[in-house]
């Protein structure tokens, strides 16, 4: 079964400033290539695409405003993320329509872009950057996640548009 997440892709603006940070070349930093910035609402492991894809389907899934920054920070030691606030109640519709699919979900989502991965005992020079930025999200994914040497290669495989509250 492939390895699944839905996911929000930041706006072309935002995409652009995160592109516009400086590389962070440190000894056991990598950065995170532009094609692969996302904000995971629900990361799902091996399951049936099909049945995510049914679930996401029938579910009312509200458009939200995703607001990054202000700064740069750890996530853990081994990920340095844009915040990404406004996107709570988008992830909280992701996870009920599928909280019985795949892994149990997180206990607390925390909202985030990640713009850098570090080996255990490194330390990024990102951390503190100032990064803001807003966008807001017509529609999320389903992807797919393939590990590979060189870092996650993803395929969309599914896309589902957001609506206004009504």
């Amino acid at each position: 079964m492939p390895r699944l997440f839905v996911a929000a892709w930041p706006s072309p603006d935002v995409a652009g400033t995160l592109g516009a940070l400086p590389p962070d070349t440190s000894p056991g930093v990598r950065m995170v290539p532009p094609e692969n910035w996302h904000v995971t609402l629900r990361f799902l492991g091996e399951c049936d695409t099909a049945e995510v894809v049914e679930r996401l389907r029938s579910t009312a899934l509200p458009r939200v405003t995703a607001r990054v920054g202000p700064t740069l920070e750890h996530l853990g030691p081994r990920q340095v993320v844009a915040p990404v606030a406004g996107v709570d109640a988008l992830a909280a519709a992701v996870v009920r329509a599928t909280a019985d699919l795949g892994e149990p979900p997180r206990a607390r989502f925390v909202g985030h872009l990640t713009v850098a991965r570090l080996r255990r005992g490194a330390s990024s020079t990102l951390v503190g950057v100032p990064v803001t930025g807003s966008f807001r999200v017509d529609e999320i994914a389903v992807v797919s996640s393939t590990l590979s040497p060189g870092g996650a290669e993803y395929a969309t495989e599914a896309r589902f548009p957001t609506a206004d509250p009504v």
